[in-house]
């Protein structure tokens, strides 16, 4: 199972490594949707991680490597054009050209006030929370998303429980719905 619709991923839900992770893992095979984002989301991702989190350039390199290894199509060039139409936060008005040069229909941010429906409605476009885009995966394909998060866990060592626990801080209604659908406590 395949899905072809494409999400673009705001800088802010790329800057979490568990909510990174567990968002880009629902976008390999089987995928659930298409990751999409732009070179200035990417280097939005790329200023906070070293300026606020800390990390070291040869780090933030090394994600970005990885993520054009992995996720090449993700990339959607052409959207600078179209900036200047957008109507939201003057400071997001890439993300929504970039959703409308993709042709994507959700934008995955904690940052909604951005995105006033006002400015996204002529262009057909959902502004979904990591929670809510998450949850959704999870009611359309419970089995594809707890399969991945199992093998997330193992991945990183940890138990599923252990990794909902991480997770629950980016995702809290997603992470939830999951521990009482499958019956896992996790300590907060």
């Amino acid at each position: 199972m395949t899905a072809d619709f494409p999400a673009v991923l705001d800088a802010c839900v790329l800057v979490q490594a568990p909510l990174r992770d567990t968002l880009l893992r629902l976008a390999e095979p089987p995928r659930l949707y298409i990751p999409q984002w732009s070179d200035e989301i990417i280097a939005e991702t790329v200023r906070t991680l070293e300026n606020r989190i800390g990390l070291s350039a040869q780090k933030t390199a090394y994600l970005v490597g990885q993520l054009r290894e992995h996720f090449g199509d993700a990339w959607v060039p052409g959207y600078e054009p179209l900036v200047e139409q957008m109507t939201n936060d003057p400071k997001d008005r890439h993300v929504l050209a970039t959703a409308v040069k993709s042709g994507a229909t959700v934008i995955v941010t904690y940052n909604k006030r951005h995105f006033p429906p006002a400015a996204t409605a002529p262009w057909g476009i959902e502004i979904q929370g990591p929670s809510t885009f998450l949850k959704y995966q999870y009611d359309v394909n419970p089995s594809v998303v707890v399969d991945k998060l199992h093998a997330q866990a193992r991945n990183l060592g940890r138990t599923l429980a252990e990794q909902l626990a991480v997770l629950r801080p980016a995702a809290p209604m997603f992470v939830d719905a999951i521990c009482i659908d499958l019956g896992v406590n996790i300590t907060l």
